[in-house]
């Protein structure tokens, strides 16, 4: 109860809750508004991001864009089970790894059943990205294995400590730092070798 002045004394305190949910619960709107506002705040602050990671990591924007909003609603949804809201972006950093993972997964299994086709002429868009894949160092991180791929990225790209990581990909700080040595000399050996 919150502490009242001596001119209160006698009159009832009334939330703003109360007023405005006539029979409802005040926990329930509370953590529903809690919940509201930390995602609206979280996505207006890490959503481009979080985009771009997924970018890197799945290789194709628009799905990179789905991966990052199903995180958004995942979360939002068992914000009430989030034991420590200040982890909510690491929380979602690992979702958004966690569902690059099932996408390429998903998109490894259907490449492997469907037909070969002949290939058509590149679209104008298809040449742009194209483009964009012809520098060496993408071609070279295209090349290492996920684990390794997926550290080198959160790391360098990410900007994110060995910890961070450790916790983002549910591994040891020790296996960051192995994943991470062998990535860089995998790079290091593709970038050396002449074109």
């Amino acid at each position: 109860m919150p502490f009242r002045k001596p001119h209160d004394k006698g009159r009832r305190q009334t939330s703003v809750t109360e007023t405005m949910v006539a029979g409802a619960s005040a926990a329930t709107v509370t953590v529903e508004w809690d919940a509201d506002q930390a995602v609206t705040q979280l996505y207006s602050e890490h959503y481009r991001p979080l985009v771009r990671l997924a970018t890197l990591l799945v290789r194709d924007y628009a799905t990179a864009e789905e991966v990052v909003q199903d995180a958004f609603v995942a979360m939002h949804k068992a914000w009430r089970r989030l034991r420590d809201p200040n982890k909510a972006l690491s929380y979602l950093r690992q979702s958004v790894v966690n569902r690059a993972r099932s996408v390429l997964r998903h998109r490894a299994v259907a490449e492997k059943h469907t037909p070969k086709a002949v290939p058509d002429v590149p679209s104008a868009e298809q040449g742009a990205m194209g483009q964009l894949e012809r520098t060496a160092v993408i071609e070279a991180l295209r090349s290492l294995p996920s684990r390794q791929r997926e550290v080198i990225v959160l790391r360098y790209y990410g900007d994110l400590s060995e910890a961070q990581i450790a916790d983002t990909l549910g591994i040891s700080r020790g296996a960051v730092k192995s994943h991470s040595a062998r990535g860089i000399a995998a790079l290091r050996s593709a970038l050396d070798q002449p074109t």
